[in-house]
């Protein structure tokens, strides 16, 4: 029988979700830690029911798109200026602290100065996915909350970016004048275009055409995606051009409409997402960096809630919102698994500690969603109490 193909797969991802999930929720266990449960199961390194995770890895990557195109969405461009003024700061504090911390624990396991700094460069960033997938957007307390965790995740994602830059630099890629002119102005002019076009050419469109809600569905479809492939292609992350998206249109009259229809789509795609995270971790790595992946990830968990509370604090936000913010930042980044992979390929790390940063990010992300689901209100919340939408 043919299993690796799209349609088993899909097949496997869904029945087998809805049914970890009913689990899940019996053993009051966050599902999130089930779809990646699933996929470990069903990997390669599982029953092997899934030969190939990069069968679905992109596509599960979309999911991420529509997620920060729906936050956008939310979030006009006023207000977003304001937001990263306020949190730049506290970013940038944070994720030099995470990096010490990281470097520190890799240099205790001996491993060589590029991979203790690769290793301290993956803490710095959080995981878009688990901070704002577990937050609920029916509150006004949350808004204010999703707001914050929104800045700090996308400056975090600029950094990124530039670490992704060095890398090729370092693995002896060449970085034209040219394209590094580009990526100063990249962010600007991508946003200065959303703005045109939406102004001359979509609204237009939405007004014409606003009672045929399968057209302005399928617009915003290829609004969201087109510009994250724009972005790409600009040497920024994908990421990026979707929230830019959103927040273009965040001012029109169908925004709310657009929301409400994307989020099933959405949320489709992150259950693939999480899968294919489990399905890609090879259980055979564990061996090699168990103790240092427990210890590192022990550390995130512990400190960096910590640290973020600290500094939104000292920033002015009430001491309330400031842990919440910490908790739902409280992990590794699925960014931090991009790093990991490209270090590898270019051969600037060694595949120990490689599977280390890969070993601590899918273990913080089990624990983190744990902790959240547990404490603070989420679409997903076993209990009456939390579950907010």
């Amino acid at each position: 029988m043919e299993t690796d193909t799209l349609v088993f797969t899909i097949f496997l991802i869904f029945t087998g979700a809805a049914v970890l999930a009913t689990i899940a929720l019996y053993a009051r266990q966050a599902m999130l830690v089930a779809y990646i449960v699933l996929g470990i199961l069903a990997g390669p390194w599982g029953f092997g029911f899934v030969n190939d995770p990069k069968l679905i890895s992109d596509m599960s990557n979309i999911g991420i798109l529509f997620l920060l195109f729906l936050l956008g969405l939310d979030m006009p461009v006023g207000k977003f200026i304001r937001l990263v003024g306020e949190t730049t700061l506290v970013t940038g504090i944070s994720s030099l602290l995470f990096a010490f911390l990281g470097i520190g624990v890799a240099m205790l396991f001996g491993f060589g100065l590029m991979e203790q700094l690769l290793i301290g460069a993956s803490l710095m960033f959080s995981s878009t996915i688990v901070g704002l997938k577990l937050l609920p957007t029916t509150i006004l307390h949350h808004k204010r909350t999703g707001e914050i965790i929104i800045s700090i995740l996308l400056l975090q994602d600029l950094i990124a970016i530039l670490i992704l830059l060095a890398l090729q630099v370092k693995g002896g890629a060449e970085l034209e004048t040219g394209r590094m002119l580009l990526l100063l102005i990249a962010l600007p002019a991508l946003y200065g275009l959303a703005y045109i076009l939406e102004k001359y050419m979509i609204k237009r469109l939405i007004m014409r055409f606003d009672t045929i809600q399968e057209y302005v569905f399928m617009l915003a479809i290829g609004w969201c995606l087109g510009f994250a492939e724009l972005s790409g292609v600009m040497g920024l992350s994908h990421e990026i051009g979707a929230f830019i998206a959103g927040v273009a249109l965040a001012t029109s009259p169908v925004a709310l409409f657009v929301a409400d229809s994307l989020r099933p789509l959405r949320d489709f795609f992150l259950v693939i997402f999480f899968f294919s995270l489990g399905a890609g971790f090879d259980l055979g790595i564990l061996e090699a960096v168990i103790w240092p992946a427990v210890l590192l990830a022990g550390l995130v968990l512990l400190i960096k809630p910590w640290i973020f509370r600290f500094l939104l604090q000292r920033a002015g936000e009430s001491g309330e919102r400031a842990g919440e913010v910490g908790w739902r930042l409280g992990q590794v980044s699925e960014f931090s698994l991009l790093i990991a992979l490209l270090a590898i390929e270019l051969e600037v790390i060694g595949s120990r500690a490689a599977y280390l940063i890969q070993a601590t990010t899918i273990l913080t992300f089990i624990a983190s969603s744990y902790l959240i689901v547990l404490r603070y209100p989420t679409p997903i919340a076993v209990s009456d109490k939390l579950r907010r939408n």
